[in-house]
């Protein structure tokens, strides 16, 4: 068989490891001949591609970003009367003189609902759900989630000190433009003492009124965690919130957007080796010639999801989480 392979949307760590782990699965244990796609569906359109052997993926295990670059083109969003069908028609094209017989797509939930369409089209795929927002459907968890989660941490427990020190406010934008998920984990495993969350909401009176609780404990410093894709009235949700917090309590506020720091660097441990069975499984579904599907984690297994079932959803923080359930018995504030 001959497959290609592909990164699409953001970088993330981790895509080299499922690069890695599909590719040399193929090659080594499937005789599958391997092609790169560079920069996503953008390589399928203009047949930027090169030849894997398994030298060309090694090395590659540790390191972040994608070998294979990456685009955010999205071909079935405009579909251009171009008189040869648009950029759907032309992909496939591509696929057949290529002699394809299955591309592997890693990527986020744009990825997976392009990948679904080309499905429909008539062409052979596999998804990896590739995410540090851990928001993609039908996986309980994304590799670059781990990653992305012990640099916000980091970045949390270093702004302790400093906080403390000055006797401030820190208020830290984590990524996150539809859940949650980084700012649940990063916040509770940082010790914050507010954590705001697009899934729950917040009261600004209910977030200032925790940080004046603190200081009438002896507690003149609090660290705020919050979501970029928290809903405000205006501005972005730091400045919202750090404007708020410090004209209600007159306590001096310093705000500190993480932003691409998260996405950026090593793959953790933990994400090589989700990183590593997830494109390890996806040869396999190829080998069984079971397409149309997405390869993800359930429990502690891997598993495979129809793309039919994945496509248009986003996985969201549950409002009963049990982590925000231990954190207010904790007396953590999440705004509500």
């Amino acid at each position: 068989m001959k497959i290609g392979i592909l990164s699409s949307g953001g970088d993330c760590p981790g895509i080299n490891a499922t690069i890695r782990g599909v590719g040399k699965s193929a090659i080594l244990h499937y005789g599958m001949e391997v092609i790169g796609i560079h920069n996503g569906f953008t390589g399928l359109l203009n047949g930027d591609i090169e030849a894997f052997d398994e030298r060309k993926l090694s090395g590659i295990l540790n390191l972040g970003g994608t070998i294979l670059g990456t685009s955010r083109e999205k071909p079935f969003k405009k579909i251009l009367d171009s008189g040869d069908g648009g950029k759907p028609q032309i992909i496939r094209r591509n696929y057949m003189e290529l002699e394809l017989d299955c591309i592997v797509c890693i990527g986020g939930n744009g990825t997976q609902k392009t990948a679904g369409k080309l499905m429909r089209l008539g062409l052979n795929v596999v998804g990896v759900p590739k995410t540090i927002d851990n928001d993609v459907y039908g996986t309980d968890i994304s590799f670059g989630f781990d990653t992305a989660v012990n640099i916000a941490t980091e970045a949390i427990d270093r702004l302790h000190s400093t906080a403390s020190s000055h006797k401030r406010v820190m208020v830290v934008e984590v990524m996150g433009h539809h859940a949650g998920w980084i700012a649940l984990y990063a916040g509770m495993a940082g010790g914050a003492d507010v954590i705001l969350i697009p899934e729950l909401g917040f009261d600004i009176g209910r977030v200032n009124e925790k940080i004046l609780q603190r200081s009438r404990m002896g507690k003149p410093y609090s660290i705020v965690v919050i979501a970029e894709g928290l809903k405000k009235e205006k501005g972005s949700p730091s400045d919202y919130i750090s404007h708020a917090i410090e004209k209600t309590t007159d306590i001096e506020v310093r705000t500190t957007v993480l932003g691409y720091i998260q996405r950026g660097g090593n793959p953790s441990p933990f994400d090589r080796n989700l990183a590593t069975r997830l494109g390890g499984h996806a040869t396999e579904l190829i080998a069984q010639k079971v397409f149309g599907h997405m390869v993800c984690i359930r429990g502690d297994k891997v598993d495979s999801i129809p793309l039919s079932e994945v496509a248009g959803k986003t996985k969201l923080v549950p409002v009963d989480h049990d982590l925000i359930k231990q954190g207010e018995n904790m007396g953590i504030s999440f705004g509500v």
